[in-house]
């Protein structure tokens, strides 16, 4: 019997090859690392040293991921010590340094909110501009609109996803875009072993936005607790935060459950990835809801708008 085709080895062994002539032979062979869900990403050594390749995954383009803004993102979080050196970048992979580490899980990681608040703010205060806008309303109506065009239906809880990102958006619109990494999920916070220090991984949905939402999607990720938040903000502004700030933060936890249940919603019509995405979907729904069920909703909106209108009016 022949051997059974596998495109994603001849993938990898075709990337090899373009790897060779600058990076060297492989001395082992490549072994594949779990926990990505859209990508496929293997260690591997070669002559000159350890690397991580990761092999981009179908039609990723659709959930809104820009490969250039990711390489300029990469390789600018590396200058600055938060992530690891990146290598190159080919049209179809992405090639970083190998950093031997261990996961940090959320109960561990909460420790480390101020090493992370620094990480964050030294990214978002560069002087970089990337070739992307990520604004959660706008990939809510993009989801939406990819899901239609493919004949398939949204969940009943899609609507109020959008409804509540409007209200956020009104209360704190995007106008003074950063850098953002914009994807804080456990697994892409590594602590290096050598180095001792946690590392930003998988920066494949960086692009222009707002601050905020990567505080707001780092703590909801990351179970972080209110004494977590109230650190968090302390060390990313270097002084107690205000109500306005606490406010905005609870809103981009919001928001960021809403990016991702969409996202699961449009990973599940698109993905060939075996894994329960509706389901993934449905958990962040269910915490949107909770979230916004709870009283003090309207008071954060109002105290969040307040904020952003006073912080405006002195950058102008």
């Amino acid at each position: 019997m022949a051997p059974r085709h596998d495109p994603e080895q001849a993938r990898l062994e075709q990337i090899l090859a373009r790897l060779q002539p600058s990076l060297g032979p492989r001395v082992s062979e490549p072994v594949a690392l779990s926990g990505g869900i859209t990508n496929h990403n293997f260690h591997v050594t070669l002559s000159s040293g350890d690397y991580v390749i990761r092999l981009h995954g179908k039609d990723t383009e659709l959930l809104g991921i820009d490969r250039e803004a990711e390489r300029m993102a990469g390789s600018l979080a590396a200058e600055l010590g938060i992530a690891p050196e990146l290598i190159t970048a080919l049209e179809d992979c992405l090639v970083t340094r190998f950093v031997a580490c261990e996961p940090l899980a959320p109960p561990l990681l909460a420790a480390h909110v101020e090493e992370l608040a620094r990480a964050l703010r030294s990214f978002h205060d560069s002087a970089a501009v990337l070739p992307a806008r990520f604004w959660v309303p706008d990939l809510l109506a993009a989801y939406a609109a990819i899901v239609h065009r493919r004949g398939a239906g949204l969940p009943s809880s899609y609507a109020e996803a959008r409804a509540v990102a409007g209200q956020v958006a009104a209360a704190l619109p995007l106008r003074s875009a950063r850098p953002c990494h914009n994807d804080l999920l456990p697994g892409n916070l590594i602590r290096s072993r050598e180095q001792e220090q946690i590392l930003i991984v998988d920066w494949e949905y960086a692009g222009m936005g707002d601050p905020y939402f990567d505080l707001g999607n780092l703590s909801v990720n990351n179970d972080f607790s209110e004494a977590d938040d109230e650190r968090l903000l302390n060390a990313y502004h270097r002084r107690p935060p205000t109500d306005g700030q606490r406010a905005t933060l609870a809103l981009m936890r919001i928001l960021s459950d809403a990016r991702e249940a969409a996202w699961g919603v449009l990973q599940a019509e698109i993905s060939e990835r075996d894994f329960d995405f509706n389901r993934y979907a449905r958990v962040h729904f269910e915490r949107l809801h909770a979230a916004v069920a709870q009283p003090h909703l309207q008071e954060w909106l109002a105290a969040a708008a307040s904020e952003r209108r006073e912080h405006d009016g002195k950058a102008t």
